[in-house]
This record gives structure tokens, sequence and C-alpha cells, in this order.
């Protein structure tokens, strides 16, 4: 018994998830697990799918076991993302292999940038590059490229590689002992809108499922494509930010600058420039943009505003994940949760009400997670009711 398992949003389950599957797969794998970002997603938006119809379709299509990266994590930033992931992956306690997709499949380069950017010495050239106003990401880069050179500065400027690095970062700081498998990335680059051969990345294909080109279709297995079809019928997708704007902006023009200064990743006063921001915008586009300048990137703003909208402070997403929320398995999926009902470190949660034994800490991420599924379902084409959260079945297939 070979378990591997992934960190992924599937949004939505795509041709390059299908080969990253079956890459698995060749590589010896017997059981695969993903830990998957709910209804809120790290770009920090709304998923395109409910997340039950994503880990339908991943199921349909060669996952064995979906867990639920609870949204703290999902919509926090690549390190804690990762940490999230992984922190999940080793509560389930019989998971051998992290393995992921990055832009250089090569292992032994990936560790050595892991090394780089935990260097003491690259953190303090951090510093210093960052009066020069430019992002984390540059300065970080500079200064990996400063000490280290070119070949590991040039790891890190690839989004996959990036998350592939903060995996095994958080592997190494949570006392992980994962082999890595590190899939070389195929076709379309991560959030590209260009066409490129049979693939084409996620951004791509929302932007085309949100204007209702079904082209979207040939580059999706045909599990995530029923699954997508079957919500679109009844009102359910396709699920966009837009249909939420008011309701986001009517929460943000409720805060005061103190209740911004308190959210994830706001420092250096930039409680004040978000706060001007909310007085003045009339649609998110326009907020995002009077926030953004070199130093605060689109997507930090997104993962602000978002937070704020759904109550995330810093402290939610500081700790392991508490829980193993399962949504989905298969027949080999039901052999790993019977291994880890001995391994697991963590309660296996299969139905909502067993969160009511929960830790104290635990009920309140799942307390979040029931009121981000409560305004995600405001965002829907069929505005649904609250509740939903308590209520959706785990998938058996």
């Amino acid at each position: 018994m070979k378990v591997v398992g992934l960190v992924a949003e599937y949004n939505p389950y795509h041709n390059g998830h299908q080969y990253m599957i079956n890459a698995c797969r060749e590589q010896g794998a017997t059981h695969i697990v993903a830990v998957m970002s709910g209804n809120f997603v790290q770009r920090g938006s709304v998923a395109i799918m409910d997340k039950r119809a994503r880990a339908r379709a991943a199921l349909l299509d060669g996952v064995d076991l979906v867990i639920e990266l609870p949204v703290p994590w999902a919509v926090s930033t690549a390190e804690l993302f990762a940490r999230g992931g992984v922190s999940a992956l080793l509560g389930l306690g019989c998971v051998d292999t992290l393995a992921f997709g990055c832009e250089t499949a090569d292992k032994d380069l990936l560790i050595k940038a892991a090394d780089a950017v935990c260097d003491i010495k690259v953190h303090e050239l951090i510093k210093d590059k960052l009066t020069g106003g430019v992002t984390y990401a540059a300065a970080r880069e500079a200064a990996v490229l400063e000490l280290y050179g070119e070949e590991i500065a040039d790891v890190i400027r690839m989004p996959n590689n990036i998350l592939a690095v903060e995996y095994i970062k958080a592997m190494r700081s949570l006392g992980g002992n994962f082999d890595i498998m590190p899939i070389e990335r195929i076709g379309a680059d991560h959030d590209s809108l260009k066409e490129n051969g049979d693939s084409r990345s996620a951004s791509a294909l929302r932007i085309m499922l949100e204007r209702g080109d079904e082209t979207a279709f040939d580059f999706m297995p045909q599990s995530s494509v029923d699954e997508f079809k079957r919500l679109q019928k009844v009102g359910r997708a396709p699920v966009t930010i837009d249909d939420s704007e008011r309701a986001i902006l009517s929460r943000l023009r409720m805060l005061t600058v103190e209740d911004i200064k308190e959210a994830p990743d706001v420092s250096e006063g930039l409680e004040n420039r978000i706060y001007n921001a909310i007085m003045s915008a009339t649609s998110l586009e326009e907020l995002y943009s009077i926030v953004k300048t070199k130093r605060y990137t689109h997507s930090r703003i997104r993962r602000i505003v978002t937070a704020l909208y759904l109550g995330i402070s810093p402290s939610d997403a500081l700790h392991r994940v508490p829980y193993i929320r399962v949504l989905g398995f298969t027949e080999k999926g039901r052999e790993v949760l019977k291994v880890a009902k001995d391994t697991s470190s963590l309660p296996i949660i299969m139905k909502s009400s067993q969160t009511y034994e929960l830790s104290d800490y635990a009920k309140h991420v799942f307390e979040l997670e029931c009121k981000a599924t409560n305004l995600y379902n405001l965002a829907t084409p069929r505005i649904l009711p609250c509740g939903t959260e308590l209520t959706d079945e785990v998938i058996m297939i």
C-alpha cells in the first residue's frame, strides 16, 4: 500500500489534474488522497463549483479520498496554504508520499531552494530588499539570487515551484518524513489565459465557463463536465464573486480601520489604504485597483478582502488543521480511512454531528466553514439557504 497525498483546489478539475493523477499511479501510488480547498480558494475568490461537486469529479477520475482544507488555510498565503494541506495529510498518519505539480521536477533542486529560503541570511537580506518598495516575493527572489545564484533563484520564480518549496518547508517544520514526488506540469502555464495545445489553465477555464463557452469542456474530464452541467441545470453553477459584490462591499463598509488592521496579512499601514479605498470604491475591481501598488499585489489584496468578508483572523490559521473533514471516498478511499482509524492523530469527521465532540479551536474552525458556505450560497446563480454545510452528505463512489 503506497498512499500518495496531494494538496489541490480542482477549480475546476481539468485535464492537467487528470494527468497528475495518472502520473502518481505510474510512479507506484496504490491509493491517492487529495486535500482540497472548500468553497473559497487561495486566489481570494469563490470556487466555480461547490466543493462536493469538485470532490465527486475527482473521485470519479482517479482520486480515492478527498478531505477538506479548512477555509482559514484555503484563502491564505502560499506558506499557510501549504502548511494547512501538509498538516492534514500528516494528521491521517498513513500517507507515504507527498506529490505536487511544479515547473521544475528536479527533487534535489527543489530541496536546495527550500534550504535557501529558510536561510537566516536570506531572511536578513529580504528585510533590506523590502525597503525598496518591492513585493515580498520579489525581495526573496533577489535575496536568493544574491546568495545562492541564478539556478536556485530561477526555481522560486515559478508559481507552482513556489508552492512546491512551501510544501517541503511545511513538511520539515511539522516534523513530517514524506517522500516527495515532484511531477512536471505540462501544457498551459499557471493562470495563463493563452491557448496551449490540448490544455488550458484553470484560470482560463473559469473565464470560459463563466461566459458560457462550452469549448471549456474539451479540456475537462467527463466527470468534471457532468458535475458542472448538473449544477448549472439547477442554478448552482457557475459561481462567481461578482454575484456577491454588493454583499462584500456592504460588509466592508461596516468595518473600522482597527477591524481591517486585525485581518491576516495586513501590515505597515495597509489598513488605512484599504479603508480609504472602501469608502470610495463602487466595485470590487475598483477597490483592488485603488489599493494595489508595486508592493501590494492584486492577489494579496483579494485574500485580505476575502478574509474580512468571512471574518477570518490571523490566529485562525496559526496552528495545524484541527480535524480531518471527509468530503468523499471510493472503495480504495475506504481502505485508507480504515487504516487511518488507527494511525490518525486528528479526529476524522464524517458528519456534522461529530463536530460537537471537537476541541474549542476545532469547533471555531468548523463554525468559520459553516459561515463561509452560507456566504458562498449567496454567490450561486440561484441563491441557496443557510445550513447546507450541516446537511450535505459525504460522497461515496
